[in-house]
């Protein structure tokens, strides 16, 4: 063997072997092929890595992780506490907080095991949980090089930041112990259904693996999956609620576009976690992710901003916030999907969608959506899933090329998005208004009047945002 090359990667692979435990009598050519596929982001098809997580896979996915988590504490938290008034600040970093606590203990208890493990169409089985099997060896149904526990900390962080998107409809209203427990139900009724349906390996509507899926749908993030259902769920929910006393009377204005803004650029910094992750690797459909993200993000920034300095004279720093992350909810379940010049027209389209949706629809009906979630998540959620539908390819997605799917994409996909997204938004409004009245019977849904005129920052929580 004259090559340097292969002697260099044949020496890389005889000390992973010797870490792994495994024998060191595999031919070279075999070790080449492994170390080539785990390059490729392919199953290995020897004994020597077979069985162990590959580093920079790995590295990758545990970063994606806490991007991920980033987004909620402190993204989110810090993006809608601008928002609020000054009174109401606290309520929503505790409400940020508390969910992820309550949504970490249920993802050990069987969260994890109902969403991802093998068990029926609608929903998983029971195998997995309190992580049993979990372990550090990677499950080559969801990622081929990265340890199975650390796929299911990474979808973790989904289903922590989902029921945290619905808080800001019914911002500075209702109660912590009332979200927390219509926050129980919901994710057992909602989302872990909708995550198996979609990403199980079994999903009745997981088109990307599932040969016999029933829909063949796509969804490469979370635009069905996390943005369609909390937003949905949140225009329900400020539905039943109703509005913030003095609502569309008296002035109601955020209290700290600084934290706004410092709070969009966190989620922007974690959302290449949410996008670009989802690639369970660090691979060319990662990359993909990474560039349509950062398009789809910037131009809806810049379609807001246009809009509004048309239609109002004067480009809003909110203006502005809103319309990356409206950019960044759009692309979310085409990221993996699109490529950049798909990517462009999802964010035009998100900017436009999602202006209509904040600044015009929701003043001639006069729902009180607190911080706009139902305009920005649920709007722009099922804009994007549509979009995916038509604008998705295998030039950016090689898993599209297989036999299951490949007939839908560029005729009709599409159809197969409407479905899938028409179902789940149907089932989470549905569910929203059950686990409302019920909510509301167990420990009532909706602050006092004197607790709403003081702030739920004293009344609640005993503790005020600010000294001063």
């Amino acid at each position: 063997m004259r090559n340097p090359k292969v002697w260099i990667l044949g020496a890389a692979l005889l000390g992973l072997s010797c870490c792994s435990g495994v024998a060191a009598d595999v031919g070279l050519e075999r070790r080449i092929a492994d170390l080539e596929a785990y390059i490729r982001n392919e199953t290995a098809t020897g004994p020597i890595l077979s069985e162990v997580p590959g580093p920079g896979h790995n590295a990758w996915m545990m970063i994606s992780a806490a991007l991920v988590l980033f987004m909620t504490l402190p993204g989110l938290a810090l993006f809608y506490g601008g928002l609020v008034r000054r009174k109401n600040v606290l309520s929503i970093l505790g409400q940020c907080l508390g969910l992820t606590g309550l949504v970490i203990v249920l993802w050990w208890v069987c969260g994890y095991s109902l969403s991802f493990a093998e068990g029926g169409p609608f929903l998983g089985g029971w195998g997995w949980s309190f992580f049993k099997g979990v372990g550090s060896r990677p499950n080559d149904v969801y990622g081929t090089w990265v340890s199975h526990n650390i796929h299911a900390m990474y979808q973790l962080m989904f289903a922590i930041i989902t029921p945290g998107l619905f808080i800001g409809a019914v911002a500075e209203r209702m109660k912590f112990k009332a979200i927390l427990v219509f926050s129980l139900f919901w994710m057992f009724l909602v989302y872990f259904p909708a995550a198996h349906m979609i990403w199980g390996a079994d999903g009745w509507m997981n088109g990307l693996v599932n040969d016999r899926a029933a829909i063949k749908a796509i969804d490469f993030a979370g635009g069905i999956v996390v943005h369609m259902t909390s937003g949905w769920s949140a225009l329900i929910l400020c539905l039943l609620l109703g509005p913030r006393r003095g609502y569309g009377r008296e002035p109601i204005s955020p209290h700290s576009m600084v934290l706004c803004m410092v709070g969009t650029g966190m989620l922007w910094f974690g959302w290449y976690g949410f996008n670009a992750g989802s690639a369970v690797a660090a691979d060319v459909v990662s990359s993909t992710a990474f560039t349509a993200t950062t398009l789809s993000a910037g131009i809806g920034l810049c379609t807001w901003a246009v809009l509004e300095q048309g239609l109002r004279g004067k480009c809003s720093i909110l203006g502005m916030c809103s319309g990356a992350v409206g950019g960044l909810a759009t692309i979310t379940p085409a990221s993996g999907f699109v490529t950049p010049n798909g990517a462009v027209l999802i964010g035009l389209l998100s900017g436009i969608s999602t202006y209509f949706a904040c600044a015009k629809l929701k003043a001639w009906f006069r729902y009180d959506d607190s911080l706009d979630t139902f305009g920005v998540h649920a709007v722009g959620g099922t804009v994007g899933t549509f979009m995916a539908g038509i604008l998705a390819t295998a030039e950016a997605h090689p898993g599209l090329a297989a036999d299951r799917i490949k007939s839908l994409v560029g005729h009709g996909l599409w159809l197969e998005q409407v479905k899938a997204g028409g179902i789940i938004l149907v089932w989470s409004c549905l569910v929203t208004v059950a686990l409302y009245y019920l909510t509301n019977a167990l420990v009532g849904c909706r602050v006092d009047v004197e607790t709403e005129t003081q702030g739920l920052d004293l009344s609640e929580h005993g503790e005020g945002g600010y000294e001063h």
